[in-house]
């Protein structure tokens, strides 16, 4: 069954306004997407940013009536919008496709470092004898593909080479899907604590468990507040510069003496400022590591702190 896609560029003030109409006639599905890939980031808690220019479109299976449908959405953001053109909306039909395997066919397992693979479901982990993580993509949370995940991914993978992750304990702080932590205990690593303040993160991080067959004991999710006192030897924070910053003498104190610790989701304009925070908390880093203008930052702790 073919469908009937309308699209329009609309400003940020205004888009919720035209969502709503394509919505009462009859959207079947509505997407929002930046018309110049300009990131949004760090927005204030409590907000839905939207970039300047917002690509607006809503598919219909309905396919008859469109210019009768245009007309009435004219009139309708008259009424909302008095003396504000509407925006300009143009209409295609799109042919009917498998739009599921389609998705599917766009991601393939990803190498991290040497021995690490981050492998969707449906796919047969293209070497048996690698450490395998099974972890779709499409989910509200980390799944490998961006930088900064990825950045993570092969630290830890290159701690497990050389030895420094054997039957440690690990932090994960901002858990999300839960990856980092799940990584940790495939590479090596005794067992591991993770943390975040959403209390979806923790759900998928314990599905994302399950389906790598860990076992219960070895991972544990609390929420900040909830996390038990002590240090880690190995403590890793993939969240935004502004928490990293906001943070920094609660998540570098949990670093144990002669820890090491990895921080991430951080732009290359930040680092320095990033980097300083923790200096300031007795943690000696390293050059930053920067990919596709993110950033990895790495430290240690002194045995004798």
């Amino acid at each position: 069954m073919p469908w009937l896609q309308l699209k329009a560029h609309v400003a940020p003030e205004q888009a919720e306004t035209l969502e709503d109409l394509l919505l009462a006639e009859g959207a079947t599905a509505i997407s929002l997407q930046d018309a110049h890939d300009d990131p949004v980031f760090e927005p204030e808690r409590g907000t839905t940013p939207l970039w300047n220019d917002t690509i607006l479109t809503g598919l219909y299976d309905d396919l008859e009536g469109v210019d009768e449908m245009l007309a009435r959405l004219d009139a309708a953001w008259a009424e909302q919008w008095p003396g504000e053109p509407c925006p300009s909306i143009e209409y295609e039909l799109l042919a009917d496709r498998d739009w599921e395997r389609e998705w599917m066919e766009d991601f393939h397992p990803l190498q991290m470092g040497e021995r690490l693979w981050i492998v969707p479901s449906w796919h047969t982990p293209p070497h048996a004898d690698a450490v395998n993580l099974v972890l779709d993509p499409g989910l509200a949370f980390g799944t490998g593909t961006h930088a900064t995940t990825a950045l993570c991914l092969e630290w830890l993978d290159s701690l497990a080479i050389t030895g420094q992750l054997a039957e440690k304990t690990v932090l994960d702080v901002g858990c999300g899907s839960g990856i980092l932590a799940i990584a940790a205990l495939k590479l090596g690593a005794q067992s591991a604590d993770a943390t975040d303040i959403d209390p979806q993160a923790l759900q998928a991080s314990r599905d994302n468990a399950e389906r790598n067959e860990i076992p219960p004991e070895a991972l544990h999710l609390y929420y900040p507040e909830q996390l038990p006192p002590g240090q880690y030897p190995v403590v890793i924070a993939n969240i935004l510069a502004g928490p990293l910053i906001e943070l920094s003498s609660m998540i570098a104190g949990q670093v144990a003496p002669g820890g090491v610790l990895a921080l991430s989701g951080i732009l290359a304009a930040q680092a320095e400022e990033v980097s300083a925070a923790y200096e300031g908390q007795g943690l000696l880093m390293d050059e930053p590591t920067i990919r596709e203008g993110w950033v990895r930052l790495t430290g240690k702790r002194s045995l004798h702190a």
